[in-house]
Parts: structure tokens; C-alpha cells; sequence
């Protein structure tokens, strides 16, 4: 059943990304174009810097899949690419693992593809300290994510609706693995209030997950033998929202969900974030064109990241936070909406060149 489900969701995913670019949450962020902030790329450095951690860039490969053997040979490819490209990366949720040993090498093939590189384990909320450990000493991880479904639960047919013991279940999870332990949405978001009473849990890093990418009430909807419930398919905060709402929060920002290329990464990064996931973009790529399409492709993302900061006149992705953005459409009625005062994180001063200040409501004086 469980591999099965895990084949189910790769197909569906795919499905979901399959087709052109469509104008997506991101848009709603637009850097200000000033011509002369600009400096030479040798100067520019893709090293990021969170929770004492140090990734030579600040795009990763974020959880997908694994427990079935189509599904250990996706991860097969995805870590040759990570290693290839100096890529983090995090395998899907391990839960296929604790429950039958024999998918083990599903998940363990990303640690010895990428022997030297960074690795997240992947469980849920539900699982307990014992399975935790196993989780990451399977793959010799470097830092476990735990991942947030609720409506991805709610939805799934077999789905477990026992929600009331996660934030406990968290709290014990840190206490008992000596990883950093970081938690992901998986495309409804984190809040702001969310994000804080994780950093009370102990947890070093939360990636946001907002809505604009794979939609997993869609996928499990469309598993039911009636989609009946299709009137989800909107639900939850967009990555953008996300960070706004979580910004100045007592932990670091990871950015995931709709991340369809350099710009959206750079956006994320100007709202906040210290890196940026990507998961269907570069499957889509992957099942295209395999491995090798999925390397160039990420060594052209991380080519052109380099090249707009230069343009921009941010020397590392931590400066993109200082960079001059609106906020436009949607998002900035959500920050309306929200109380978030955009203007009152204006810094701009006249005269200074370089970027100089953090966001702009889209027609505050300048």
C-alpha cells in the first residue's frame, strides 16, 4: 500500500508541474532597479550562514520522496545531482523505513551518493524519539526535518488525523537526536505564530512551505474514489505571505514552495530567507531530461543566482535583505489584511548607492 502511494504521488506531482510557467504568489515581490548598485561578481559569494550552520550555497534540493524502488531511484539521481552541484539535500518522509526495513536503501542511497555533502532525514510530527534516531542514523544525517501535513492528512483517504500530539511530539524529537532538528510545511505554510512556537519547541530552523507549488490536497483529493475535496485546493498561506508574516521571528527562515527559478529564489531571499528549496521543478527537469539535464540545470540556477546579485549590488545572499522591494496584488492586501506594516521597515536613504533598505509598499514615498 505504502509503495504504491509513493509511486501515486510521484505521478501526480509531475502532473501538477507538467506544462508552461503561470504567473505565481512570487510575482507579487519586485525589486526596485537602481542601475548603479551594482558590483563585481568576483566579489559575490554564495555561502549562507543560519543556526551555526554553513552551506557553500543557498538553494537545496528539498524532500520528495523514497520507499518504493522507482521512488530510491529518484533519490538515486537527485543525490548524484546535489553532489555534483555542492546541493544540501533532504530525502521525503523516512515513514515507509520505520514501518518495513526493506525500503532501508530507498533512502540510504542519498548518503552514499552524496558521501560528503549535507543531509536531512524526513519524518512526521507523529513519529517518536526511538524512530527519530533510527531516521538519522540510517543516513548518517546531518539535520532532521519534520515535516507539518495536517491538510495533506485530512485529505489522504488513509489518512491520521491525530494532530493534537505533534507540538509535544517535537519538542521530545529535539531533545533526543544531536542533529539540528528544522520543521517544514509541505506547501500550506508556516505563520508567524507557528514559527515562534517552534523556536519555544526547540527547533533551529523553520522552512515555511507556502502554497504555490505541489499541492498535496490536490494530489491526495485526486487518490479518493470521489474528489470531494477539490474546495481545499487553495487553502493555505503562499511563500511570500509566509515570510512576511514570519519575519523579525525568533528563528531562521528556510523558503519552499513554487520556487520556479533564480528570481523567485532571489525574492525569498530579499523577504528573509537564509536558503531556498526547490522539489518539483527539479523533478520535472529530472524526469525530462534525467540526471545529467537535472545537473546542468542546477549549475545554471546557481550561475545566474551569482550574476543577479552582482546586478543587484549584494555581495552574499544574507544581503538581499537589504535590498529595495515592492510588494504588490495579493500579497500586499495580505500584509493589509495581517496588520504588517511594510513602511516601517523602510531604511531607504537618498543619495546612498548599493542596496539600502528592506521593502516598500508599492507607492510609499520615496
Amino acid at each position: 500500500m505504502t509503495t504504491t502511494r509513493k509511486d501515486a504521488h510521484v505521478r501526480l506531482a509531475l502532473a501538477q508541474n507538467d506544462g508552461p510557467h503561470h504567473p505565481g504568489p512570487l510575482d507579487d515581490v519586485e525589486f526596485v532597479h537602481h542601475a548603479l548598485a551594482g558590483i563585481d561578481r568576483s566579489r559575490v559569494s554564495l555561502t549562507t550562514r543560519f543556526a551555526g550552520l554553513e552551506w557553500p550555497v543557498p538553494l537545496y534540493i528539498n524532500a520528495m520522496t523514497g520507499g518504493s524502488e522507482r521512488t530510491g531511484q529518484i533519490n538515486r539521481d537527485l543525490a548524484i545531482a546535489a553532489r555534483e552541484t555542492g546541493l544540501p539535500i533532504a530525502t521525503g518522509s523516512m515513514s515507509p523505513y520505520l514501518r518495513d526495513s526493506g525500503t532501508a536503501h530507498t533512502f540510504a542511497v542519498v548518503r552514499d551518493e552524496h558521501p560528503t555533502g549535507f543531509v536531512m532525514a524526513n519524518l512526521n510530527a507523529s513519529a517518536g524519539p526511538e524512530e527519530a534516531r533510527r531516521a538519522v542514523s540510517l543516513l548518517r544525517a546531518d539535520a532532521l526535518q519534520i515535516h507539518l501535513n495536517a491538510v495533506q492528512e485530512t485529505v489522504m483517504p488513509e489518512g491520521d488525523c491525530a494532530f493534537g500530539a505533534w507540538s509535544t511530539g517535537i519538542e521530545r524529537i529535539v531533545a533526543a537526536v544531536d542533529v539540528p532538528v528544522f520543521v517544514k510545511e509541505v506547501g500550506f505554510g508556516l505563520s508567524g505564530r507557528t514559527v515562534d512556537l517552534l523556536a519555544e519547541l526547540g527547533v533551529r530552523a523553520a522552512d515555511v512551505g507556502g502554497r504555490g507549488g505541489t499541492n498535496f490536497a490536490r494530489i491526495e483529493n485526486d487518490r479518493r474514489s470521489r474528489a470531494d475535496y477539490t474546495y481545499l485546493n487553495g487553502w493555505g498561506l503562499t511563500t511570500p505571505a509566509c515570510l512576511l508574516d514570519a519575519r523579525g521571528g525568533a528563528l531562521p527562515l528556510l523558503a519552499s514552495g513554487g520556487i520556479r527559478h533564480p528570481l523567485d529564489a532571489l525574492r525569498c531571499l530579499a523577504l528573509g530567507a537564509k536558503a531556498v528549496g526547490v522539489s518539483g521543478e527539479f523533478l520535472s527537469v529530472l524526469d525530462e531530461g534525467g540526471v545529467s539535464a537535472l545537473s546542468e540545470r542546477i549549475k545554471c540556477w546557481l550561475d545566474q543566482l551569482s550574476a543577479l546579485m552582482a546586478m543587484l549590488g549584494a555581495a552574499t545572499p544574507a544581503a538581499l535583505a537589504d535590498c529595495d522591494v515592492l510588494v504588490v496584488g495579493r500579497l500586499r492586501e495580505f500584509c493589509t489584511a495581517r496588520g504588517i506594516d511594510l513602511s516601517a521597515e523602510s531604511t531607504i536613504t537618498p543619495g546612498v548607492s548599493g542596496p539600502s533598505q528592506s521593502i516598500h509598499n508599492e507607492g510609499d514615498p520615496k
